[in-house]
């Protein structure tokens, strides 16, 4: 089947939403994607990002295919488990997954569905804020974890 896509305005600018096969692949900051559809999971996954910005939601329920190698894998379902106004550390992440920082790292950074795989609630060690490879990079990492009410106190926006 073909990948669909379609970009909606947020807070921290476009995204746009990718899905094939009744699933999100993708979401990627910036326009691309065609206009706002009116039935399947880009609907769904619209509406639910459109309700998580507003603060009406904590949890996405989507169908995902995120691709990425096992590890990857892995690390994206622990931070689906990270909850909502919460952060975890790379290094929480790494024992908790017997892993090292540095490779949870470079699989946040590779989180193709940032957002609803909540990769902006991975922080450094002691509350430093780390990466984020999206939208404003730390700006917009910062925004998000505001929107949640999640930020160290270190890092008050």
């Amino acid at each position: 089947m073909t990948a669909t896509s379609c970009t909606i305005e947020s807070p921290v600018g476009p995204l746009t939403i990718t899905a094939e096969d009744g699933a999100v692949t993708a979401v990627d900051f910036g326009g691309g994607g065609g206009p706002r559809p009116n039935t399947g999971v880009l609907t769904e996954a619209a509406r639910q990002l459109t309700e998580y910005f507003a603060g009406d939601r904590r949890e996405f329920a989507l169908p995902l295919t995120p691709q990425g190698t096992p590890f990857r894998r892995r690390v994206w379902a622990a931070m689906q488990a990270i909850p909502y106004g919460e952060t975890r550390s790379y290094g929480d992440l790494a024992r908790a997954l017997d892993s090292a920082p540095r490779a949870i790292g470079g699989a946040c950074g590779a989180n193709p569905i940032p957002l609803i795989i909540p990769c902006h609630r991975v922080v450094g060690a002691g509350g430093a804020l780390g990466g984020f490879s999206g939208g404003a990079g730390c700006d917009t990492k910062r925004q998000l974890l505001a929107l949640e009410r999640a930020l160290p106190p270190t890092l008050s926006v």
